[in-house]
């Protein structure tokens, strides 16, 4: 089990044994929670809109899609050895270790198609400098079959949730943005955190399509929810894609924790 604090920032394409590593960030995780069940989460008041604008009309129910995105993201998962995350509290661990991007040529060339899907064919998965989260999360979309006017391939978080904002007021948008404190996210939905130096303006747990411009972020996409454990799945964590649980509130609610705060959530309404 690979464990980190808050503080702990391992650089990309890290070549020592992984078996010295393992043995040498063990820690024993002594944070026990409340066993809480979670509450019922009505909808806000304000859920028809953002910012003052009305949200738009749902689509049509496509649950076979809904589906597909999943299983998608879960396929990738699976590809890249299964590595699990866990956040708790200030503490993050890394309790199965998976396949990295620079293990070898086949996880090398699967990340290359990634960049593929937003049109830089030239990296691969050697290119450990170059985050591709947001690639990956393109890529799901195309290859589940969402079309790029419901979701614009991007090689950067922000430019594909910019998009979605001011897209939201229009009627049969897949996603639209919902607040962190209205809102438990359910499997097929991203989750949205910045990255730093990066910090996001949230007026009353809104933000504005504009105030995005060039934050650096990360979005994960919810697989699986249990009570008070919610999973996703999400590329370039640690290196691989990743299964990541977290921990919800007891009414549901995402928990920002130091790796991960959590700004923005967007709700899939197929």
């Amino acid at each position: 089990m690979r464990c980190f604090d808050s503080k702990t920032r391992p650089g990309p394409c890290l070549r020592a044994s992984r078996a010295g590593a393992l043995a040498a960030l063990i820690v024993s995780l002594a944070l026990i929670s409340c066993a809480v069940p979670p509450e019922s989460v009505e909808p806000g008041a304000r859920e028809g809109t953002w910012i003052g604008r009305p949200i738009g009309a749902p689509p049509t129910p496509n649950p076979a899609l809904k589906r597909a995105i999943i299983t998608r993201a879960e396929q990738e998962w699976t590809y890249f050895g299964r590595q699990e995350v866990v956040f708790k509290g200030s503490v993050e661990s890394i309790p199965r270790v998976g396949d990295w991007e620079d293990d070898g040529p086949q996880q090398s060339r699967r990340v290359n198609a990634y960049w593929r899907a937003v049109g830089e064919p030239r990296l691969t998965g050697m290119d450990c400098q170059k985050p591709w989260s947001a690639a990956f999360i393109s890529w799901i979309m195309l290859n589940a079959g969402v079309p790029a006017y419901q979701f614009r391939p991007s090689i950067a978080h922000w430019t594909y949730l910019a998009d979605l904002i001011e897209s939201a007021s229009l009627p049969g948008r897949y996603f639209v943005p919902r607040r962190i404190q209205d809102y438990s996210p359910e499997p097929g939905d991203l989750i949205c955190a910045y990255r730093a130096p990066s910090r996001v303006a949230l007026v009353d747990g809104y933000v504005r399509a504009g105030a995005l411009t060039g934050v650096r972020a990360h979005c994960d996409l919810v697989t699986g929810k249990q009570g008070q454990t919610l999973e996703v799945i999400g590329g370039n964590v640690r290196n691989s894609v990743s299964k990541v649980q977290l921990e919800l509130d007891a009414q549901g609610r995402l928990q920002p924790v130091p790796r991960r705060p959590w700004f923005l959530i967007m709700q899939n309404r197929l």
